[in-house]
């Protein structure tokens, strides 16, 4: 099938990928545009995981004031550069992920920011459970875990569903950004304010 330059512009409108990842994605597809969208994305999360490891120096602060002025968040987004900070879908994505904050309350940015404490006290509380179960311990180990995996999408940003679409977590979203400009970007830090306290 012959790949038509309006096919190749309104995939690349669509997805925001290079002509020719475009043209090549469709051949891939054999000129269907839904499936070179989904080739786009895969290759686009595979090299957004190789950037996960670069240094995120620049980036914005965010805020988000809601509910009268009753709830507040200020979020840092780091990115690799400033250039990529002033952009249109960074400045989208801190929007997003301060309202996220605002809606769902997270306790931590990402997993690795969860004391060791809270995590042997999650487990305690998960292995009492199920204490009188008589089932073996390995698989209460492997509720255990699953459970915590709950604790995470519950109080971990990243591993939230977004208010949004809740078949997507914070992190593809982030992962999402990250394949579209090509360069990693983290959350650093967020505080959320409600008056009164919470």
């Amino acid at each position: 099938m012959e790949i038509t330059a309006a096919l190749v512009k309104q995939l690349r409108d669509q997805t925001g990928a290079g002509m020719m990842e475009c043209k090549a994605a469709l051949q891939e597809a054999g000129g269907n545009l839904e499936d070179a969208v989904t080739i786009l994305r895969k290759r686009g999360l595979a090299q957004a995981s190789k950037k996960s490891g670069r240094s995120t120096s620049e980036g914005l602060i965010g805020s988000y004031i809601h509910a009268g002025g009753k709830i507040g968040v200020l979020v840092e987004l780091n990115c690799e550069s400033d250039f990529v900070a002033r952009t249109e879908d960074f400045q989208n994505l801190l929007k997003e992920v301060a309202l996220q904050v605002a809606a769902a309350s997270p306790t931590y940015a990402k997993r690795e920011d969860v004391p060791a404490d809270v995590l042997e006290r999650e487990r305690a509380i998960y292995r009492a459970q199920m204490e009188n179960s008589g089932k073996p311990a390995p698989v209460i180990e492997k509720i255990v875990e699953g459970k915590l995996g709950s604790f995470y999408e519950q109080h971990v940003l990243v591993d939230q569903a977004s208010i949004r679409d809740p078949k997507t977590t914070v992190g593809q979203l982030i992962q999402a950004t990250i394949a579209k400009l090509g360069e990693n970007i983290a959350v650093a830090r967020f505080v959320r304010f409600k008056v009164g306290g919470e």
